[in-house]
């Protein structure tokens, strides 16, 4: 069977040892995700399982005639002629093959007939062209097609310079070729990091229906859900396997960690009591035997290192001043590129605390949006009215270009710090992933998500009551995503973001702006309400409500009264569905804390206590059935108000 063998891998990068025998097999039809702190060897496991680096001892034993493809995590780029001529280089190794067929072609036709050599050739040139069509070579035009259409390529690209596309595309291009390769393992570092909402789940769909075998780095947990059945974590210069998905694998290591931890803690409990001996006795010759013995001791100890994650360090950043109640109004927003229209007719208005998500394919006009808001570009036509002493802020690709001077990481927040909060600093950036001589770095040679977590950081610690934020998940690991997220969500402003991370939307989003060429839809709900209405719509089309008013005729019929009363509408049922929501809130927390006590022993071994605790959970579940009746009821009209 195809695969690939990793025996007794050791690296090391100077006295630092990444790897130290590893061992790992990857075979046909294997999907594993690869995961580990930051800095842990990823990539460099990648790179040596593709043979474009080498261990520094072990041995990579790929089965005979194993076809591998690897896709780095950055870096690739293509020029010199057109996407669909690039793309097409994936079946470059076939190229010999049919140049074989073509001379073994000229030589048939060149023999006499009846001639001895006739059966050779033709059993030959039959080898040649079953093997040929055995690999989907003469059916490759259309699944380049498919690919590049998947991976979010129009049409109209196919033919266009490669040279004009920008680094991220060329990364979908790089991921393309290998894909149409075909390989029996493929090797994939960080694919995620470049694609939207759709090309992610075009991608976990390709990969579920992959014959060959996987191994990737990605960050997108629900992609990982998605996509894998195996976890390879590199910890402790080891390879542990985890059997299951991404979120098994959490609650499994979990429980590892905790024993981990544990024994950590003991060893360096013992490692304080040895030291302290050797200290109180080195210079005392009759006990220098028992203080070599200590000493010998600790050096053949074999160190357990500090589970990774375990210096989380959760903090409340400062508030922002208080805004009006009515944030950001948006009236008939419209804006062009030429005689390309990306946002038409756009009404909105922003509430105070909301967390909007915008979300829609590339081009859109997402990042068209967040820059309008900004300032950063002027609108064709239409409004923007900021409410009451708001004080935008916002984090992009432009404000990461602008980290690049020579200053060090602890100098630049040091540079927009509130004075109060000097002290504290290293506790911040420790929660922000960095730690050690980490914080001496300069700016200008740090990747791109050490700019991203501290250009976030300056934007948490210099508070803004109205965060607009493009893609700030990307290039960020799970753990700086985490971290993010729960800032996020603590932080007491209003969000304005984009993102292709669907855990990240579905645990920050309060409401979801979908956004097509032209039209706009808002779904007054989190991202779970919005891929429930998604799902409903996409079974009865007609379901779809927009509400660009220049393409719903009866907005053009309606009186300035009558959109002044429905906007009113809207309004009030906007703070009935918030309310809802959170008495629905409420009784779930209050239905977990029952369900909590019911594994309590003093209280399971009592049958009245037990029977109590269910009759109340009942009455909580008749409440909360009821509560979801009425939202529904108020969803519903707040969607009819939008037609």
């Amino acid at each position: 069977m195809p695969g690939v063998q990793l025996n007794s891998i050791a690296l090391s990068f100077g006295e630092r040892v990444i790897f130290d025998a590893v061992n790992f097999h990857l075979d046909r039809g294997d999907r594993v995700a690869l995961t580990g702190a930051n800095g842990s060897g990823k990539s460099s496991l990648m790179k040596i399982i593709a043979g474009e680096a080498e261990p520094d001892s072990g041995q990579v034993s790929p089965a005979k005639n194993t076809r591998i493809s690897y896709l780095p995590q950055s870096g690739v780029t293509f020029s010199g002629q057109n996407l669909w001529e690039e793309v097409e280089l994936a079946y470059r190794e076939f190229q010999p093959m049919i140049e074989k067929l073509r001379d073994l072609e000229s030589k048939l036709s060149r023999i006499s007939e009846g001639s001895c050599e006739t059966g050779e050739l033709l059993e030959e040139y039959r080898y040649y062209q079953d093997s040929i069509a055995d690999s989907h070579y003469y059916d490759r035009k259309e699944a380049m097609e498919i690919v590049l259409q998947g991976l979010g390529f129009l049409h109209e690209d196919f033919h266009k310079p490669i040279n004009t596309f920008s680094g991220g595309w060329q990364m979908r291009i790089a991921l393309a070729k290998v894909l149409l390769e075909r390989p029996d393992i493929l090797l994939l570092d960080e694919p995620t990091n470049y694609l939207d909402i759709e090309a992610r789940a075009w991608l976990a769909d390709y990969l579920n229906q992959f014959k060959g075998g996987f191994l990737l780095v990605s960050h997108d947990r629900y992609f990982l859900d998605n996509t894998v059945n195996r976890i390879a974590e590199v910890y402790g210069r080891k390879l542990t396997i985890y059997k299951g998905n991404y979120s098994e694998y959490e609650v499994k290591r979990a429980a590892d960690m905790v024993q981990i931890m544990e024994a950590y803690n003991k060893q360096q409990e013992e490692i304080s009591r040895i030291e302290m001996f050797i200290k109180r006795f080195r210079y005392n010759s009759s006990k220098a035997k028992l203080v070599q013995s200590r000493m010998k001791a600790l050096e053949k100890m074999e160190l357990i290192e500090r589970p990774p994650g375990t210096r989380h360090i959760h903090f409340s950043f400062p508030a922002p001043p208080r805004s009006g109640d009515k944030v950001l109004t948006i009236e008939g927003l419209k804006k062009s590129y030429g005689e390309k229209v990306v946002i038409k007719g756009l009404d909105l208005e922003i509430t105070r605390g909301e967390r909007l998500a915008l979300v829609g394919p590339n081009g859109a006009g997402k990042t068209t949006l967040i820059k309008m808001i900004a300032g950063a570009l002027k609108a064709d036509s239409g409004n923007l009215v900021f409410g009451n002493n708001v004080t935008p802020a916002v984090f992009n690709q432009e404000s990461l270009d602008s980290i690049s001077s020579n200053a060090s990481v602890i100098e630049e927040i040091e540079s927009v710090a509130p004075t109060e909060l000097i002290p504290q600093l290293r506790n911040l950036l420790g929660a922000f992933l960095f730690s050690g001589d980490d914080i001496f770095k300069p700016l200008s040679v740090l990747s791109g998500g050490e700019k991203s977590r501290v250009q976030l950081l300056k934007l948490l610690l210099h508070p803004s009551n109205l965060l607009l934020l493009d893609e700030p998940t990307n290039h960020l690991d799970m753990v700086s995503k985490d971290v993010l997220l729960d800032s996020l969500k603590d932080y007491e402003a209003t969000l304005i973001f984009v993102s292709h991370d669907h855990y990240f939307l579905k645990n920050l989003a309060t409401k979801v702006l979908e956004l097509k060429p032209g039209q706009s839809k808002l779904y007054y709900g989190d991202f779970d309400y919005y891929l429930y209405r998604k799902d409903k719509e996409d079974d009865d089309p007609s379901d779809e409500k927009a509400i660009n008013k220049d393409e719903v005729p009866s907005q053009g019929k309606s009186s300035y009264e009558e959109e002044k009363r429905r906007k009113g509408q809207i309004r009030s049922l906007e703070k009935q569905e918030e309310k809802l929501l959170e008495e629905l809130e409420l009784l779930e927390k209050e239905k977990a804390a029952l369900e909590s006590k019911m594994g309590i022993e003093e209280i399971y071994s009592v049958p009245d206590k037990i029977k109590d605790i269910k009759n109340k959970i009942d009455q909580i579940e008749f409440l909360h059935n009821k509560k979801s009746e009425e939202w529904e009821k108020v969803a519903q009209e707040l969607l009819s108000l939008q037609e």
